[in-house]
């Protein structure tokens, strides 16, 4: 498991967007990216659109000196280079010899709202590409009906090279830069083609091509937009503006971006929560789905946290602000995901590979038809050249390479959605090989706070004033057990006169002129107070994992109260479905054996370990390894962090509330639901399924295609709509998991809903 920061290797970035045309190789390693520091300046290229293009320029920086680190954010087109500002006008010339249209941002903020700012270039070219596809129909026409002359000629001639130039300068540019470092990516393979086209005289299929490619990535960049800032949509539940309470005890609506933390916020019902903070004043029921996927409001009072983006339902409060706008969870959420987004699944990783020799092998194969198809297949030399200009435009590996990020994102923003945070496609992929799952007792599997679960009274004593003798004892002291006790029995306490704590064994306090005690098994033996029915009613309670307090005075023992961790209602159905997916779950705690047993019973797991040390669940974890294969830990990120580190993939529940967890861990569950696990197994193994379904799907059609091309069955324009076809395609498949239903129906007396 890795708990380091996202690799800035830009290998590890996922595709920009289906304006990439073709990703055909991993680009080289580079500086590390890193957040930036005060003087990182940030920019805005808006012609980079996948890892090759961050590669070019990676390689164009590679000369310049002083630049410390580089931060790639192809969603959005950004890219922010730390160095001192004497060195960034040196870069930014190396950006531009390149061949990309770096433009400064004036403030770093700025970034986040890049994505939609891209977006809304889309929507200003797509007029142009449809006035460059009207014209290349125009040529189409004249070429087909118009009469054989000079001037007719020059005329569709220049009307498809007004349409080439207003569909393809940038794909000119970018295939000229590819093709001056020796690189083939799709923009090189295009501008091959078409400018092969134009010279053979097949200028009115070379504007219909240049015009439907530019559409076609137009369009398969915007649905690739879409999985790729479906979490960004996360931004607009935090409101911007936010009632402060100012010094004089007014209240002044102030820009959530100006809210220093410790100062005082107000909300009213149905308004959303703005930043991270702890209720001072108010209760009420919060509605937490959008940080943590749970489906039901949360009561909330004096103390609890309230987190940015939730909703207030019913009353107002007043909170301290813990966390600026820039350091919410949800900011954090987002932060992580889009971290996940730039590392590359193991499946992604292969398609790269797959397409770094794929795409010379074709081009090679092309330039193989045009020169040998003459001497092989009698053809003519521009029959032959033609063939080989359909063999490029079937090669663009554009469907297969844009098929795989776009669909490891979706299921990261669709997982993110759930309160499922995974910190990159490598455990999105690898979730789905578990085979076993060691769980923690304390606060995963049960619900980490003790409750009364049953008492009685002994001797004949009176049962209300047996439980206000203990309600009162138990409710001076602060020891877990005993607030268990006062607040499981709800009795109005008496007033209690030289009350004291005696060390290890429990309280002592004298109510209405009388001595009680309030302990524990050894503070009765002491006072020689045990009997052999009270022995009798230890043992059957200490062998369901409870904690036994006994109430007494100078006669002998009152009554006697079980305290227990009690299980989740969610953890019985989360291991049921664990078991059905085929993953053996383990229970492994530090407490005794005998309650590691008690509760592993009532979950349904059917091997529990207990008394392990932090070390000892680390050869715990190394030896279901052994046994099962790929095990997964889950804990709290902090004591288990042995455990976590040495399992294949680590699982951190209650990321919510805790920075640590969120850091420490391969996956979040943010809202302590134990189900999220077999939630997180279900989506990695649709991830993969869907993964190869669109290798199958674009390999599939490029098979046909080219066969056809061989042929002389696919004319280019054909070849064009078979890739924007399968690009779309491959691309709408991969934004189903978006929507994707991973979780099962309730089961039978497993508690609530999923």
């Amino acid at each position: 498991m890795s708990t380091s920061p996202v690799s800035s290797d830009p290998s590890a970035t996922s595709c920009g967007s289906g304006a990439c045309g073709g990703c055909s190789a991993p680009p080289p390693s580079a500086p590390p990216a890193s957040g930036g520091r005060a003087d990182a300046t940030a920019f805005r290229i808006s012609n980079m659109d996948c890892p090759t293009e961050e590669g070019e320029i990676r390689r164009a920086l590679e000369s310049v000196a002083g630049i410390r680190s580089l931060r790639f954010e192809l969603g959005a087109r950004t890219l922010t280079i730390a160095a001192d500002s004497k060195v960034i006008p040196e870069a930014l010339a190396a950006i531009r010899a390149a061949g990309f249209k770096p433009e400064p941002l004036a403030r770093p903020q700025e970034v986040v709202g890049e994505a939609s700012h891209a977006e809304s270039e889309v929507g200003t070219g797509i007029a142009r590409l449809v006035f460059a596809l009207v014209l290349a129909i125009s040529a189409e026409a004249l070429d087909f009906l118009a009469p054989e002359t000079t001037l007719m000629k020059g005329v569709g001639l220049a009307i498809a090279a007004v349409a080439i130039w207003l569909s393809g300068v940038e794909t000119y540019t970018k295939g000229f830069h590819a093709l001056r470092r020796g690189k083939l990516n799709i923009n090189a393979l295009m501008s091959v083609a078409v400018t092969g086209a134009v010279l053979i005289g097949q200028w009115p299929e070379a504007a219909m091509v240049m015009a439907l490619y530019a559409i076609a990535e137009m369009i398969e960049a915007r649905a690739a937009d879409r999985a790729r800032n479906a979490i960004q949509g996360l931004l607009a539940l935090a409101p911007e503006k936010a009632d402060v309470l100012q010094t004089d005890g007014s209240w002044k609506e102030v820009p959530a971006s100006d809210i220093a933390v410790g100062a005082v916020a107000r909300i009213r019902p149905g308004e959303r929560v703005p930043l991270d903070g702890v209720i001072t004043e108010g209760s009420s029921a919060i509605n937490q789905a959008p940080v943590t996927g749970e489906s039901l409001p949360v009561d909330k009072t004096v103390g609890d946290q309230v987190f940015a983006g939730t909703i207030n339902d019913t009353g107002e409060l007043q909170f301290r602000v813990t966390a600026g706008a820039s350091n919410t969870t949800l900011a954090r959420i987002i932060h992580a995901v889009e971290a996940a987004q730039g590392t590359r699944a193991p499946t992604q990783r292969f398609v790269d590979r797959f397409a770094a020799v794929y795409t010379p092998a074709v081009f090679l194969l092309a330039l193989a038809v045009a020169v040998l198809a003459p001497w092989l297949m009698g053809l003519t030399w521009l029959e032959a050249v033609y063939k080989a200009l359909v063999l490029l435009v079937v090669a663009c590996p554009c469907a297969l390479v844009i098929s795989t990020p776009v669909t490891v994102v979706s299921a990261l923003a669709a997982a993110a959605k759930r309160g499922i945070l995974i910190k990159g496609g490598t455990y999105l992929e690898d979730a789905r090989n578990l085979k076993a799952i060691a769980l923690d007792k304390t606060g995963t599997i049960t619900e980490g706070k003790p409750k009364l679960v049953d008492w009685t009274v002994l001797g004949g004593a009176a049962k209300d004033r047996a439980a206000q003798l203990a309600a009162s004892l138990a409710g001076r002291s602060d020891h877990p057990v005993s607030q268990a006790i006062a607040q499981g029995l709800s009795m109005p306490a008496s007033n209690v006169d030289g009350f004291k704590a005696l060390a290890g064994r429990g309280v002592e306090g004298s109510i209405e002129g009388r001595v009680h005690v309030l302990g524990n098994h050894r503070l009765i033996k002491e006072r020689a107070q045990s009997t052999p029915e009270i022995e009798a009613l230890l043992q059957r309670h200490e062998t369901q994992g409870r904690t036994v307090t006994l109430l007494a005075d100078g006669t002998g023992v009152l009554a006697v109260f079980a305290v227990a961790d009690t299980i989740k209602e969610s953890s019985r159905q989360a291991v049921a479905e664990l078991v059905a997916l085929g993953v053996t779950p383990v229970m492994l705690t530090g407490d005794n054996s005998a309650t590691a047993q008690t509760i592993a019973q009532q979950a349904g797991i059917q091997e529990a370990q207990g008394n392990l040390l932090p070390e000892d669940k680390l050869v715990a974890i190394q030896g279901l390894q052994k046994r099962h294969g790929a095990t997964g830990m889950t804990g709290d990120g902090i004591n288990d962090a042995p455990a976590l580190a040495q399992s294949d993939i680590g699982f951190a529940m209650g990321g919510a509330g805790t920075d640590t967890a969120m850091e420490a861990a391969d996956v979040v569950i943010m809202n302590d639901d134990l189900r999220r696990i077999p939630d997180t197994i279900r989506l990695s193994r649709k991830t993969h399924t869907v993964l190869w379904q669109n290798i199958s799907l674009a390999l599939g059609i490029k098979a046909v295609f080219m066969v056809l091309a061989l042929f002389g069955a696919a004319t280019m324009w054909m070849a064009v709509f078979a890739d924007m076809g399968a690009t779309l395609l491959v691309v709408a498949n991969g934004l189903r998991l978006l929507k994707a239903r991973v979780d099962v129906p309730v089961l039978a007396g497993a508690g609530g809903a999923a």
